[in-house]
């Protein structure tokens, strides 16, 4: 399997490209602001051919130019269904400081083709089998996009803003939880296997062994429920 990741030109969105191989199908996952010139040169590089973009949430620092992007090829956009609303006008969802950055320099449109996604979705795209894990709390749609091993490459988990080297993705902004990150720590992230490699959506990569070993919020998440005293 090839994948290719690199940063956005703001926030360090990280941008991946993931295909069984070079000159076959890809896929896109969370274009960022000002991906366009990079990306072009990986899929160059490469001789890639996307078929899809898949968006781990719906927040603009990882969308910024999923329009563009589908647009040039004719490609459709994944997108939890719970987070279809954030296409629809992201700019307005922002905080009055991000809000007055964008205003005035994006003239935000729709994919032509935007395809919702659920919890278990098993997706059959590029070559690649994609698992679908519903992981809200950063957003109510956020997910993980998960790839099983082959002989070569280990399982592959694109965790977006759930998961990060070290850290989780915040949740007091619009659309976060801290319940249910916790219930997504604990039941969407915990079970994966150790050497699963996590690609989060900021940040360097890690895998699940390293997280649950040193990760606090895992491990906070881990440990057994204190026992009940008393009535």
């Amino acid at each position: 399997m090839l994948v290719a990741g690199f940063p956005a030109a703001a926030f360090d969105t990280n941008c991946y490209v993931v295909a069984p191989g070079p000159r076959q199908e890809c896929l896109v996952v969370d274009p960022g602001i000002g991906v366009e010139a990079d990306l072009d040169a990986v899929l160059r590089e490469h001789h890639l051919q996307p078929v899809a973009v898949l968006l781990t949430h719906g927040h603009l620092d990882h969308t910024f130019s999923v329009t563009p992007v589908c647009g040039a090829r004719g490609i459709p956009a994944y997108v939890h269904s719970d987070d279809r609303y954030r296409l629809t006008d992201p700019i307005s969802l922002l905080g009055p400081q991000l809000r007055a950055m964008f205003l005035g320099r994006l003239e935000w449109t729709e994919p032509d083709d935007v395809r919702e996604l659920a919890d278990g979705t098993v997706m059959e795209l590029a070559g690649l089998q994609v698992t679908v894990d519903h992981a809200p709390g950063h957003t109510e749609g956020s997910v993980l996009f998960r790839l099983p091993s082959d002989v070569e490459t280990p399982p592959v988990c694109l965790s977006g803003d759930v998961l990060f080297a070290g850290s989780i993705g915040r949740t007091d902004l619009p659309g976060g939880d801290p319940d249910a990150m916790l219930r997504s720590l604990r039941e969407k992230v915990l079970p994966l296997t150790d050497e699963t490699v996590v690609l989060p959506g900021h940040g360097e990569p890690t895998t699940i062994a390293r997280e649950r070993a040193t990760n606090p919020f895992l491990l906070e998440v881990g440990r057994p429920p204190m026992p009940r005293r008393g009535l």
